[in-house]
């Protein structure tokens, strides 16, 4: 017992190690203090695996409650920044819940300048005893992972608290890259690339994640009486937003969502124009890109009704094409 202790601390190599390594000059007093100090490190490592696996475990089932499809996607990482992509997610997860947590406007901007405070204690060495948090700070520290692009989802999100729609399209997009992309370049940062072919994928999948992720939402925020949809392509179409509200399945409204559906197929369509250049250790940075064809099809089925039943089904086989995807390393 001793010994597998021993091997796996590299403290203790077997049971009658400290005895054999001692100088036989030694008194039984001093070889005391000296066990007892062995013993103390001991659990002190103990200790210190114990609050790693903590917050290991804490990000992932975060991650898996709130972004069951970057769970999976981060499951199929390569082992050397699985628990980075983790962590990263978890953070993002974090961030993405505060405007429907709170219920005050100045709560969630607090929520903001905590996160804004974490990231700048995490680059100076100092990230505080929170498992996202402590879980990000290894994942700077082992990626060196770039400061801007966390404070970036930061400050995006933060102007996100006005809790109003989007004026225009490219207002949406603007706010995916900011968010969406950026998670991307920091994902592709813990896979070691540095591509700029890649760089200009992760923007167009970022987008078009941004736009899909607004469009599932559709119907949860319709229930709260909350419309986040553009208001320009809204207007295009005389779709109000009483209409979405209410849960209306009219063509003026089925337009809207064909435009803003239309528009994430572009983004993708360009992300892949990159893909001969992509270096294919890229691919698990873009796996989410299964995730959204599923989407753009259910839609595309549903005649772009973003309150058909159908949608709000999970594909009971994304998780195995997000496996064969994997394997092709390609997006």
């Amino acid at each position: 017992m001793a010994f597998s202790v021993g091997a796996r601390h590299g403290i203790l190599a077997s049971k009658g190690w400290l005895f054999h390594a001692l100088p036989g000059t030694l008194s039984p007093h001093i070889i005391a203090i000296q066990r007892s100090a062995e013993i103390q490190a001991l659990r002190g490592s103990s200790h210190s695996n114990t609050d790693s696996q903590h917050n290991e475990a804490y990000c992932i089932d975060l991650v898996r409650k709130r972004d069951y499809d970057g769970f999976v996607c981060s499951l199929l990482s390569p082992e050397v920044s699985r628990r980075s992509s983790l962590a990263l997610r978890a953070f993002n997860v974090e961030l993405a819940q505060v405007k429907d947590s709170v219920s005050q406007k100045t709560i969630g901007l607090m929520r903001m300048q905590f996160w804004k405070a974490t990231i700048e204690e995490i680059y100076g060495d100092d990230a505080p005893l929170q498992p996202v948090s402590t879980e990000l700070c290894k994942a700077v520290k082992q990626h060196g992972l770039t400061k801007r692009w966390l404070l970036r989802i930061i400050t995006e999100r933060e102007k996100d608290m006005e809790d109003r729609a989007y004026r225009n399209l490219q207002e949406l997009e603007a706010y995916s890259e900011n968010t969406q992309s950026s998670l991307l370049y920091l994902l592709l940062e813990s896979l070691g690339v540095k591509n700029v072919h890649a760089d200009h994928a992760a923007s167009h999948i970022g987008k078009a994640q941004g736009i899909v992720t607004c469009l599932r939402a559709v119907p949860y925020h319709s229930s709260r009486r909350k419309v986040y949809l553009p208001m320009d392509v809204c207007m295009l179409h005389g779709a109000s937003q009483e209409d979405f509200i209410r849960g209306s399945r009219e063509q003026n409204v089925r337009d809207v969502i064909y435009d803003i559906a239309s528009q994430a197929h572009v983004h993708l369509e360009h992300a892949r124009s990159f893909s001969k250049n992509v270096p294919a250790s890229a691919a698990p940075a873009f796996l989410q890109t299964v995730v959204l064809e599923d989407y753009l099809q259910k839609v595309r089925r549903a005649d772009f009704d973003v309150f058909h039943p159908s949608l709000r089904n999970r594909n009971p086989l994304l998780a195995f094409q997000l496996y064969l995807r994997s394997w092709k390393k390609t997006y």
